[in-house]
């Protein structure tokens, strides 16, 4: 099996150390591809080339038109190569390939939508106190980008990156999960296709204890973005303190989603299976935290036993699976004691809470979908993000003990609310502290709108407007035409 390699100034290249990953299909634990396996040095290596790129390259002085058009064929070279990047990404994640052809979709308006807005922001002029004078406001690309990217949507995640950062005539070194690495190899091959300039965009391939840590803590690198767990987020700012980097983190997220007992309960029970169930859960914006009002509490939780017993499991290039495995035998085993702890706190399990008894699906990394009941906030299972195929349901008697459930978390990502009182959800949403709000809707996302968290969520946001800014300095120039002397000293 040839070994893929890392793309460091334009060169397909083995790791320094020669090292190698096997990469496995988290449905059967086949190998399905062997990947070089880059360290620190290999880092420096890309750091560099993406340094000498930003500061002696043409991209950054590039006109923004022109480097849209680059943007732009890497949208259309995705598009043509849709099916074989999909079955690349079920293969890696174990998702349905259905699921992968929509992120396929996803991503390739991710970059048609940065390609199309770049060049509509060219500054601001400014009124200037100082007579003969000129105030203008300009927007310049922060430099060398360090990108790191999880596991889940290797590849999505990856365009809410790559995208924006190119465009503004950035450079980057991209880090994709080690144990999902496939889908962003191939779209770099793409972007050499589409023209990427020698240096400007750098893949490696490793852990995140060594090629993470360096992009981290490298005082050539100028801005870190990361997707991922709480805890790597918390090192990554505490190594990028070192030289002050721009920091963007996007850690997660326990969600609530409240049901009201005006909702429409049969849209509600749908959605509520949709926002925790799909792609087993491993979803940052998962709804898993379930809210409901006592007075249907039973009636709903009923229904979605009845609906989660039909759930397919299997793999995603089965056209009726529904829900694949997990990603790993380790992170199985993480869900595993996640559902045994809620127990012993005190929760019931409604339905599943462990793994299939199919000696096929045993081959794989799968877990039943799982319904806990009688949870409350101070379990830990309601607290903490399982990222898994698990739901935790709560009750509630008034929309002010809703507001107040839906906020008791360290996190604040997402968050759902279904009523027909569209005061009542007004209400609420004001007062929810969470980045993305749905009314009667849940995991809806677009190219469009931005995404981020409150409080231990993160900060900053990717997507939308405020995403390209991220990759973005202001700077101030002040010309005076008429220089008279001061005659101070």
């Amino acid at each position: 099996m040839e070994v893929k390699r890392q793309y460091i100034n334009g060169e397909w290249v083995h790791a320094l150390s020669k090292q190698t990953r096997e990469i496995i299909n988290p449905f059967n634990q086949e190998v399905i591809a062997i990947v070089t396996e880059s360290n620190e040095e290999d880092t420096k290596l890309a750091i560099s080339a993406a340094r000498h790129a930003f500061d002696h390259g043409d991209w950054p002085n590039t006109p923004t038109m022109e480097r849209a058009k680059v943007v732009r064929k890497i949208a259309e070279l995705i598009e043509r190569d849709r099916e074989e990047l999909a079955e690349l990404e079920s293969l890696d994640t174990g998702k349905t390939v259905e699921e992968s052809r929509w992120d396929m979709d996803d991503i390739v308006g991710v970059f048609h939508y940065y390609a199309d807005i770049a060049d509509k922001d060219g500054g601001e002029i400014i009124d200037s106190p100082v007579p003969n004078s000129i105030s203008k406001v300009v927007k310049e690309p922060v430099g060398v980008c360090g990108q790191i990217t999880p596991w889940n949507y290797p590849l999505l995640q990856a365009s809410w990156k790559l995208a924006p950062a190119l465009v503004t005539g950035n450079t980057l070194v991209m880090k994709p999960s080690e144990i999902t690495p496939l889908t962003t190899i191939k779209v770099f091959e793409l972007m050499e296709e589409a023209g990427v300039p020698k240096g400007v965009a750098n893949l490696v391939l490793g852990a995140g204890n060594t090629v993470g840590a360096e992009l981290s803590s490298n005082n050539d690198v100028d801005l870190i973005s990361f997707t991922g767990g709480i805890q790597t987020g918390k090192k990554i700012m505490q190594a990028a303190s070192d030289n002050v980097k721009k920091v963007a983190l996007e850690l997660g997220g326990k969600n609530p989603n409240v049901i009201f007992a005006d909702a429409d309960f049969e849209t509600a029970v749908d959605q509520a299976l949709n926002g925790v169930f799909f792609h087993a859960g491993q979803i940052c914006s998962a709804g898993t935290r379930l809210i409901v009002e006592e007075s249907i509490h039973d009636k709903f939780v009923d229904a979605l036993v009845e609906r989660v017993k039909n759930i397919r499991l299997g793999s995603g290039f089965d056209k009726d699976a529904q829900m694949g495995p997990l990603i790993s035998e380790q992170h199985l085993n993480k869900v595993m004691n996640y559902v045994e702890n809620g127990i012993k706190e005190g929760a019931t399990v409604a339905i599943g809470g462990k793994q299939p008894d199919d000696p096929e699906l045993q081959k794989g990394f799968f877990y039943l979908p799982t319904i806990l009941t009688n949870c409350t906030t101070d379990m830990r299972v309601v607290q903490d993000e399982g990222f898994g195929p698990v739901m935790t349901v709560e009750k509630f008697s008034t929309e002010e003990e809703a507001i107040q459930l839906a906020n008791d978390s360290i996190y604040g990502l997402s968050g759902g609310v279904w009523t027909k009182d569209i005061a009542k959800a007004e209400r609420c949403v004001a007062k929810m502290r969470m980045g993305t709000v749905w009314i009667n809707d849940f995991n809806l996302y677009f190219p469009h709108a931005p995404w981020g968290g409150y409080k231990q969520s993160g900060f900053g946001r990717e997507l939308g407007k405020t995403g390209l800014e991220e990759y973005q300095e202001t700077k101030h120039v002040f010309q005076n035409l008429d220089p008279q002397p001061i005659n101070w000293f």
